[in-house]
């Protein structure tokens, strides 16, 4: 549940370490702080380097839904820059996190001259895919208690405090829903 790429990670601080100007930094986002804002230009491609954030969409009716958890080695902002467009999600830091930031030229630069750079983001869209493919069915096949079952064990795996609002988010459920569920475990 979350996301991590330890390859990309390791790539990420060899080219971090191996670079003469500082085309590539390291940014430090406290809990609650916004890397990404859904609709607004992505100014860096960041890397996840430690920490965990949540990707989510804003609704037009004030509803968020939390697409994934992104912890170490997981790459945001990327598709923005690829395509020229403002951000698809938003990105939150769940815990204290720290990136690697990348700037726009030198990540186009990287694209375009850096064969494993572009073998390892082809192997994240892929996983991307097979992720949210395997996400729906699971939120089709199971019960809304097995799915909270996970996500609980997923808290107290990395020790996070999940809001109820959070949680019912990343589930696709409403609060009521939630809580029904929460008081049908504990019986």
């Amino acid at each position: 549940m979350v996301r991590t790429n330890q390859t990309f990670l390791e790539y990420i601080e060899t080219l971090y370490e191996k670079q003469h100007k500082e085309e590539i930094i390291v940014k430090q986002f406290r809990k609650g702080q916004n890397l990404l804002r859904q609709g607004e230009a992505a100014t860096k491609v960041m890397l996840i380097k430690e920490g965990i954030t949540k990707c989510y969409l804003s609704e037009e009716n004030d509803k968020e839904y939390i697409v994934e958890f992104l912890g170490t080695g997981e790459i945001v902002g990327e598709i923005e820059s690829i395509r020229a467009i403002t951000c698809l999600c938003s990105v939150d830091a769940i815990t204290d996190t720290s990136v690697f930031a990348f700037s726009t030229p030198y990540f186009f630069h990287l694209l375009q001259t850096d064969l494993q750079l572009n073998h390892l983001l082809l192997n994240t869209f892929a996983g991307r895919i097979i992720n949210t493919s395997i996400r729906a069915s699971f939120q089709q096949l199971y019960t809304v208690e097995h799915s909270l079952k996970k996500l609980l064990e997923l808290q107290a795996k990395h020790g996070l405090k999940l809001s109820k609002e959070e949680m019912a988010s990343y589930l696709g459920i409403t609060i009521r829903t939630l809580n029904r569920s929460l008081k049908g475990l504990l019986d």
